[in-house]
C-alpha cells in the first residue's frame, strides 16, 4: 500500500513540474491569410435541355435529338470528349388533375468545359442554335489553379509571421521557430454569380449575334492558417 502511495505520489510532482516547465515556453498563435487575384483562362458551361408532352418516349426522344445535335456542334468546335459531361438525365410523369391526364418531363443535364474564353460567344450560340432552353450558369476556372494556391499558402504563412513579430515587438521578445500550423480554409471565389445574366445573354444572341455577354473579372484565391511561433 505504501508503495503505491509513493508511486501516486511521484506521478502528480511529475505532472505538476511537467505542466511548470510547459508555463515558461512563451508562445504567440495567430492566424495569417493569403490572397491571389486570378484572371480565369478556362469556363464551365451548365446547360440543360427539357420538354414535357403526353407521351413519355416522345418527350424523350425530342431531348436526345438536341443532344445529339449539342454533341456534333462540341466536336466541331474541338471540344474534346472528356470535356462534355452528361450531369444527369430525367424523365418525370406527373398527374394533371384539371385534364384528367399524365405529363411527362424530360430534362438532360450537360457540363462543357471550355478551354478557350475567346470562343464562349460562339459556344453559347451554337448551343441555342442546336436547341438548348436552360443554362444554369457558369463556373470560372484557371489551368494554373495549383500554383496559385501554393502562392496564397504562402502568402498567409507570411503573413502570420508578419503578425506574430508584430505582438512579439512590442513585449521585446523574438518570434523564435514555429512550433504548429494547420491550414484553416482555402477557398477559390467564383467571380459572381452568372446565372441571371446567361438568361439575359440568350436573348441577346438571339437578336444581335455581335452582342458580348460575360465580362470575367478576376477570381480570388484565398488561403487561411493558424500558427504557434515560439517566443525568445
Amino acid at each position: 500500500m505504501k508503495n503505491i502511495f509513493h508511486l501516486v505520489s511521484f506521478l502528480f510532482i511529475s505532472c505538476a513540474m511537467s505542466a511548470q516547465k510547459n508555463d515558461h515556453n512563451p508562445y504567440v498563435s495567430v492566424s495569417g491569410e493569403g490572397i491571389v487575384k486570378v484572371v480565369p483562362d478556362q469556363v464551365i458551361v451548365n446547360v440543360r435541355v427539357e420538354n414535357d408532352g403526353d407521351n413519355a418516349a416522345s418527350v424523350k426522344a425530342l431531348n436526345d435529338n438536341t443532344i445529339n445535335s449539342v454533341l456534333k456542334f462540341c466536336k466541331q468546335m474541338k471540344i474534346d470528349n472528356k470535356d462534355v459531361q452528361t450531369a444527369y438525365i430525367r424523365l418525370n410523369k406527373n398527374y394533371d388533375y384539371n385534364k384528367k391526364i399524365y405529363k411527362y418531363t424530360a430534362n438532360q443535364s450537360l457540363a462543357i468545359k471550355l478551354r478557350k474564353l475567346s470562343d464562349y460567344e460562339r459556344l453559347m450560340q451554337g448551343l441555342l442554335e442546336s436547341g438548348i432552353n436552360r443554362i444554369d450558369g457558369v463556373n470560372f476556372k484557371s489551368s494554373n489553379m495549383d500554383t496559385y494556391l501554393s502562392e496564397a499558402r504562402k502568402k498567409a504563412v507570411k503573413n502570420a509571421k508578419k503578425k506574430a513579430m508584430e505582438y512579439a515587438g512590442v513585449l521585446d521578445q523574438k518570434v523564435g521557430k514555429a512550433t504548429s500550423i494547420s491550414e484553416h480554409a482555402v477557398n477559390v471565389g467564383n467571380p459572381r454569380d452568372f446565372k441571371n445574366m446567361q438568361v439575359r445573354s440568350m436573348a441577346m444572341a438571339e437578336s444581335d449575334g455581335n452582342s458580348e455577354s460575360i465580362s470575367i473579372g478576376e477570381m480570388l484565391v484565398t488561403s487561411k492558417v493558424n500558427i504557434t511561433f515560439a517566443l525568445e
